[in-house]
């Protein structure tokens, strides 16, 4: 069976010190992979490893049957980071920051054409903000913000889309829009690994949670339902398959 994402004894550390360990993982095509946890339990780790911006210290990833050093044609992967200085530096419209998302298939020197057209134009309204492509991107929400990354990613059409933490901080318009993004994206057969705290408006588009703790996977199968009280914005998350001893507070 093809494997769109294959991981095999990833061990990840800085400065000498281990932050994920022995990660094994497989994403087959059409999953939509929730990666659960604490804070510092390893997940932007284990995405920045799987995009090849973290050097892992052994093992092994392979993308699409190919190994990640060696992967050929990049634009088949999307990823969408936090939020953080997605407005800072030179000013630019919201359409001009998700053009940008093109670049990786068709090159720096190769104008963009019909189908880069077309695929903006989808991609902006797949997030709700075709009425707002030309506004500065330093104008907009932190949520719209959010948005205009994940449709940066959307627009160089991927196969396997990765974000870390979407839904972080973000309002219930932004949440309720990168659902219906992914429910389309999904839809059409694209496979999705998210870096989230909790599934939230995601929840019934997830098929798959891997839940992580002190940098090793302690659950990898179908969501489970949260623990009474997890809506209250009091609530300590400890989560089933954190170890008794260290239970994972997940921080709102």
């Amino acid at each position: 069976m093809l494997v769109i994402l294959e991981t095999a004894g990833v061990t990840v550390g800085y400065d000498g010190r281990p932050v994920l360990r022995d990660i094994s993982l497989g994403v087959a095509p059409g999953e939509v992979v929730a990666l659960l946890g604490a804070n510092g339990s390893g997940k932007s780790t284990l995405v920045k490893a799987i995009v090849g911006l973290t050097p892992a210290a052994s093992g092994s990833i392979r993308l699409f049957g190919e190994p990640l050093g060696r992967l050929r044609n990049r634009s088949r992967i999307g990823y969408v980071p936090q939020r953080i200085g997605v407005s800072s530096g030179v000013p630019a419209t919201v359409r001009e920051v998700v053009a940008a998302g093109r670049l990786a298939r068709r090159g720096f020197l190769r104008p963009g054409g019909k189908a880069g057209k077309l695929a903006i134009d989808s991609a902006l309204v797949a997030v709700g903000l075709a009425g707002m492509s030309h506004r500065p991107v330093s104008s907009l929400s932190g949520g719209q913000q959010q948005r205009t990354l994940i449709a940066r990613a959307l627009a160089g059409q991927p196969e396997l889309l990765i974000m870390d933490e979407p839904t972080a901080g973000v309002d219930a318009a932004s949440q309720a829009a990168l659902a219906a993004a992914l429910r389309q994206f999904s839809g059409n057969g694209g496979t999705v690994i998210v870096v989230l705290h909790e599934l939230g408006p995601l929840a019934p588009l997830i098929s798959r949670t891997v839940v992580l703790h002190g940098g090793q996977i302690v659950h990898d199968g179908p969501p489970l339902p949260p623990a009474a009280g997890h809506d209250c914005p009091e609530h300590v998350h400890i989560h089933p398959h954190a170890p008794a001893a260290e239970p994972a507070r997940w921080e709102l």
